[in-house]
């Protein structure tokens, strides 16, 4: 059995503010032994369910270089660094049987949601044949692409209700209440870890009951844009285009994997600064 576990940060459990998932300010080490302690947790219940699974760990955050290598579980092989295919899902493919998602957050523009974006502070919304994603609903669909469930989201409770609305067999695992951008009730992370540990077990064992997240092509997609230069170079892409309203553009993906692939070079054109 093959597993991908996704690792994101702004989700996990104590973790409320950017101070400590940034990894210029002053708490971002005490984020990451955070997150690395969370998903051993994942890891451990993975294996609990299956003792000889093959465990592949996306570090999913930010510069990709977040979790702790030496304290990771030893049984893990670990992806970090960047640029790399498939962002946020390195390591996935067609012959994975489940994959996991912890530490996720809501999309922007949701909310009450700690620390919600999409992506990046410039991509204001997505909109994949009508439907709004953030980065949970996008991977989630890139997972299913592949004919991969993905069968546990780890994140505040906004989170989870957001990947419970795209898969409802899915096994969702909320570590705190939002209450606002920047606060929110949260678990103990010790509490936050046995229930990840029980829960990654029960959602692997179940993997076969959850269905793969399936967006079936020619699929018209949106993307609102903060920054004006960012629509400028965006149309520099074969077949994206303007739409309507001064911060959208406009492409048609013959399948979602292609759709994919352009929605993360969008992301990408839009943390470059006019020169």
């Amino acid at each position: 059995m093959k597993a991908l576990i996704s690792v994101d940060m702004e989700g996990i459990s104590g973790i409320v503010h950017s101070s400590e998932t940034n990894p210029e300010r002053y708490d971002y080490q005490r984020g990451r032994e955070l997150m690395t302690a969370e998903v051993n947790a994942v890891i451990a219940g993975v294996l609990d369910a299956e003792p000889t699974a093959d465990v592949l760990v996306a570090d999913a955050h930010g510069t990709f270089r977040n979790l702790l290598p030496e304290r990771l579980h030893r049984r893990a092989r670990l992806v970090r660094g960047k640029p790399r295919a498939l962002n946020m899902l390195a390591g996935l493919d067609e012959e994975t049987d489940a994959a996991l998602f912890v530490g996720y957050h809501v999309r922007a523009g949701e909310g009450p949601g700690v620390l919600a974006h999409t992506m990046n502070g410039e991509i204001l919304d997505v909109r994949v044949a009508g439907r709004s994603l953030g980065e949970t609903g996008l991977n989630t669909a890139m997972a299913g692409h592949l004919g991969v469930p993905v069968v546990l989201l780890s994140g505040d409770d906004a989170a989870c209700a957001e990947m419970a609305d795209l898969v409802p067999a899915v096994v969702t695992v909320p570590v705190k209440e939002a209450l606002g951008a920047a606060a929110a009730v949260t678990l103990h992370p010790e509490e936050a870890r046995d229930r990840l540990r029980r829960a990654a077990a029960d959602a692997v064992t179940r993997r076969t009951e959850i269905p793969p997240l399936a967006l079936t092509g020619p699929l018209d997609v949106e993307v609102d844009l903060a920054g004006p230069h960012t629509i400028d170079l965006a149309t520099l892409i074969p077949g994206v285009a303007r739409a309507a309203g001064a911060r959208t553009v406009a492409f048609t993906a013959p399948d979602y994997g292609t759709a994919y692939r352009l929605i993360l070079l969008l992301a990408q054109l839009a943390t470059i600064r006019p020169a």
